[in-house]
């Protein structure tokens, strides 16, 4: 029943995700900031809740552009669940425009597969990865996509794992120009942006421990699945699913050593995820047990949120 409303890409479905985008946003912006509103919070605010939601656009893009996921809205959904599920995913901009940046990337990485101007997209992979360390460090992580996706859709030539290097030191030679013309300490900024955490203890709580042990447990119970039916897809299409592989495994790795705990750094696996979450859920024959499992996903923020107004009540 609730799988059926979103089993086609409506109008509505985006609405519905604008909404959801729009609460998690309120959430997480009421937190960071003080009772006074002014026109700079509202800014902000505005400016994050563009940012996240102009994020689910471009998922939807290279879901569908790509036939990452069938005719449908699940990911989407489930991308604006995983947010509603962690607001602090949306309270920071630098983060925000980072996620958007590497969604970039893998667009211009997955579309490789029509061999087409292949250089000018490793280039535009690069440089887009480039772009979005420079707002969170940890995505050059990111950059391990790119010989991922050469072996996958090109010939191995010399040329085609240059031209990524090329991109990337360009973006931060630029960079690096511009903060000396500014004085200001490039260096000291990468290397505060590059520390290493491995203290969970941020975590140590109701939502976090619930949210991280659904996220995982149905992430992986998904993968399970997912990577099985790579080999139904056409042949063509499959480097793309691996490429998606290799993005949540990243996206789980930079959670690991992020240097600072927020839950912000969840952002990053949300994407592929509810890509790989959303085939799963198509290809479940049992329509009861599709229901229970999309149910579940449902709730879980919709609980959280309630239990959160609930203790502060």
């Amino acid at each position: 029943m609730i799988t059926s409303i979103f089993s086609k890409s409506k109008p509505i479905n985006f609405i519905v995700v604008f909404f959801i985008i729009a609460i998690a946003c309120a959430r997480s912006f009421t937190k960071i900031e003080s009772d006074t509103t002014n026109i700079n919070t509202v800014l902000i605010f505005i400016a994050l809740f563009l940012s996240s939601y102009f994020s689910m656009l471009v998922l939807n893009f290279v879901s569908s552009k790509n036939n990452l996921t069938q005719t449908n809205s699940l990911e989407i959904i489930l991308y604006g669940i995983f947010i509603l599920m962690i607001p602090q995913t949306t309270a920071s901009l630098k983060l925000t425009l980072a996620n958007v940046f590497l969604l970039f990337s893998i667009r211009r990485l997955i579309s490789l597969h029509s061999q087409k101007n292949i250089k000018k997209k490793l280039f535009d992979a690069a440089f887009w990865i480039g772009v979005s360390t420079l707002f969170y460090s940890w995505s050059i992580l990111f950059f391990v996509l790119i010989p991922v996706a050469i072996r996958l859709f090109t010939d191995n030539t010399l040329r085609n794992w240059l031209i990524p290097l090329v991109s990337i030191i360009t973006v931060f030679v630029i960079w690096y120009c511009l903060c000396f013309l500014c004085s200001y300490d490039a260096i000291g900024y990468l290397y505060h942006g590059f520390q290493v955490s491995l203290d969970f203890s941020a975590y140590n709580s109701i939502q976090f421990l619930v949210a991280s042990t659904l996220l995982f447990s149905f992430g992986f119970w998904s993968l399970l699945f997912y990577i099985k039916s790579i080999n139904k897809k056409k042949k063509a299409l499959r480097p793309a699913f691996y490429l998606i592989i290799w993005a949540v495994a990243i996206a789980f790795l930079l959670l690991v050593i992020a240097p600072e705990k927020t839950g912000r750094e969840f952002l990053f696996m949300f994407a592929p995820l509810a890509i790989i979450i959303a085939n799963y859920i198509e290809i479940i024959r049992e329509k009861w047990f599709k229901e229970v499992f999309f149910t579940v996903i449902l709730l879980v923020p919709i609980v959280l949120l309630l239990l959160q107004f609930s203790s502060k009540g």
